[in-house]
């Protein structure tokens, strides 16, 4: 099966585009007007019951609501950690290597866990 992504907010919604034009099922939070301002429970919630991964480095807030989610026998979104130490900001080809790093996790096309890490 194919991971179908949602990129947190923090990400660019170049990012997704570039990702999309090689096949990729990505969308940003910042390029949907019904998802950008959402606070993390709502967008969490969104990508459970829409059957997305949320890529995000906002593990201290997203990791909990994965928790609740799978006690509570909800829906659960995957997660895909990034490393802010990995992939700092402020960086200038940053997006260029989450594309990179998120086009790699993609086409490994192995079982991924839950709960994944972007290396």
């Amino acid at each position: 099966m194919t991971e179908r992504l949602l990129l947190d907010e923090h990400y660019s919604g170049s990012i997704a585009d570039a990702l999309l034009e090689r096949g990729h099922d990505v969308i940003a939070v910042v390029a949907d007007l019904d998802l950008r301002g959402a606070s993390d429970a709502e967008v969490y919630r969104w990508a459970a019951e829409n059957d997305r991964r949320v890529v995000t480095e906002n593990v201290k807030d997203f990791r909990p609501l994965l928790m609740q989610a799978q006690a509570s026998d909800g829906p659960a979104a995957a997660l895909l950690l990034v490393s802010p130490r990995r992939f700092p900001r402020g960086r200038g080809d940053r997006a260029s290597a989450i594309i990179a790093a998120l086009e790699t996790w993609l086409e490994a096309g192995e079982p991924r866990p839950i709960e994944d890490w972007l290396a």
